[in-house]
Parts: C-alpha cells; structure tokens; sequence
C-alpha cells in the first residue's frame, strides 16, 4: 500500500470522487481541491463532493468542481482526504465511497482507523495538504500555481497561519517555494485567516460575551444556542475560529466551545501546552488532533457542559 500503488490506481480510473470530512475546514478544502487538480490534469472525471462549503474559501481554484450532488451512482476510484474514520464523512456522501471498487485515504489525525484499502497516515503532519505536498512530489505529479495554492491554504488554516507547535520546516519550505513561484502568500492568509463576514463577526461577539472561566483560569468555555443560529443566520463556517478566543487569554490551558445540534452539542476544544484534547474527546467518541479535538455531546447543555469540563479537568496537571 505505497504510493506508487495508489498512483497506479488513480491512472486505472475513470471516474474519480474526492470526499472530506463534514464540516470541512481550510485543510479538508484545500486538499479536496489539490487532489481533483491534479487527477483532473491527469485527463480523470474527477469531482469533490461537499456541503457546506465556507465564503471565505470562495478563492481557492476548482471550487467549480465542487458538487454537492452526484452525477454517478458508483465510481471507479474514492479519495477521501483528512478524515480520521469513515463516520466523519458526510452521511449523504458515505454511500459513494462503500461503493467504489477502490478506496484512497490521506490523513493527519492522530488516531486514524485506516479504513481504506490505501492509506497514507502522517499523523507528525500539520496538515494532510502537506502530506499531499511531498506525495505529489514522490510521484512526479506537477504542483501547479492553483494546486499550490490550494495546499498552502490547507498549511495556513491547520498551523494556524504557521503559529501553532505542529509547523514544522517543511510548512515553511513550501511556503518559501510558494512565493519564489508568485502566488500571493499573504492575500492567502488573510482570506483564510482574517477575513470574517458580519454574521461571523456578531457569533464571536456573542460568544466572547458567554467566556467563562473554571478550575482556576486554566479552563475557558464558551457556547453558541440554536437560536443564536437562528437569530444571525449562520452559515457554514462563521463558527470557525470562536474556540480559539478563550486560548488567547493568559492562563488558559484549554479552550472549550460547544454550539448546539439537533439531538445535542458539538464541543471543539484547544490546548495550549501539554493536555491530549484529543483523548479528552475520545471519552465522547470523538477525536482529532493532540491540541485540537472535537466531539458530539448528545445531551442537555448543562449536562454537556459539565460533561466536558469534568473531563478536561482530570487532565490538568
């Protein structure tokens, strides 16, 4: 299960359908977009099947290949990208990767079930869009302008415009070789990082306006209602970035924001230092990243919010 195998498959194919997980971020976007690129440049029917699509992301090349229905009923070959296990891929989109005969995954997480029948897991990786980077380049495959910039936009989101502890020096040679190249680094990053709508603008507000504080300072949560949601408006993606407010206070290890769902609360927390949110998260059967981990909570909130602060607490040192 190399990638010379996966290259072989992806020659193989006709019909080629690129996943991600819901609620996909600057990471699962950008390397969706990367990887239909480039198969499309390799003269495949290629298409990223998503919901949700985020306006902040409206720059990047090959949204127009962005389809939210499809168009074939079984494919020869599904790619999905930065999704840790078949669960987090959209309920309407899991059909079209159980049904193609073959199964491609790349992916970052730390705990990751290798669901595919090829699975390329970088868990050191700060961003599948890097693993991409280095595959791509393994496999002779040109990193065009719009598919480099597509994956420095998966590197800028998930190291958190190269501030987090996961950017290593590769993060940074690409970015370097991105500039010499001419595309516009920094206009990435503020579309990417910087740029929020109105209706973005009032949730954080809102949310800043709910901080609270617990086991000392060290612990800061956070929460949106669905009437919050219905009140604003808000549209996928304008709930990014509220998590990392109560981590920017001085003292906090971990940063907790739940907003609700249907049958309960997503919860998306952050650390600073030294607690595995990822486990934490695991306890509710969710998952990710060692500082950055979300799950589903379905629950009341006070149960909820009890729920997880109890938990992080246990972690703190």
């Amino acid at each position: 299960m190399t990638l010379d195998d996966i290259l072989v498959e992806i020659k193989k194919a006709n019909s080629i359908v690129i996943l991600a997980h819901e609620a996909p971020d600057g990471d699962a976007i950008g390397s969706a977009l990367a990887m239909c690129l480039a198969t499309r440049n390799m003269g495949k029917n290629a298409v990223v099947l998503m919901k949700d699509f985020p306006e902040n992301f409206s720059y990047l090349p090959g949204k127009e290949y962005i389809k939210t229905e499809s168009e074939i009923s079984k494919y020869d070959l599904a790619i999905v990208l930065d999704c840790p296990n078949d669960k987090r891929i959209n309920s309407d989109f899991i059909k079209y990767f159980e049904q193609a005969k073959v199964k491609v995954q790349f992916d970052h997480h730390n705990k990751n079930d290798m669901f595919a029948d090829h699975n390329i897991v970088n868990h050191v990786s700060p961003a599948t869009a890097q693993i991409l980077v280095s595959s791509f380049e393994y496999l002779g495959l040109e990193i065009t302008k719009d598919i480099a910039t597509c994956l420095l936009t998966g590197i800028i989101t998930d190291t958190g415009g190269f501030k987090n502890s996961n950017v290593t020096v590769e993060s940074f040679e690409f970015a370097s070789w991105c500039l010499e190249k001419g595309i516009n680094l920094s206009s990435i990053y503020h579309q990417a990082m910087l740029m929020m709508s109105r209706t973005k603008f009032e949730a954080q507000k809102i949310a800043m306006n709910r901080l609270e504080f617990f086991a000392d300072g060290r612990i800061a949560f956070t929460y949106l209602t669905k009437k919050d949601d219905e009140k604003l408006n808000i549209k996928a993606g304008e709930r990014e970035g509220i998590v990392e407010i109560g981590k920017t206070v001085e003292g906090v290890e971990v940063s907790i924001f739940i907003y609700e769902k249907d049958n309960g609360f997503k919860a998306s927390l952050r650390s600073s230092e030294y607690v595995n949110v990822s486990d934490v998260c695991s306890v509710f059967g969710g998952g990710g990243h060692i500082k950055a981990a979300g799950a589903t909570l379905n629950m009341t909130f006070e149960e909820a919010k009890k729920s997880i602060i109890n938990e992080v607490t246990k972690k703190l040192k």
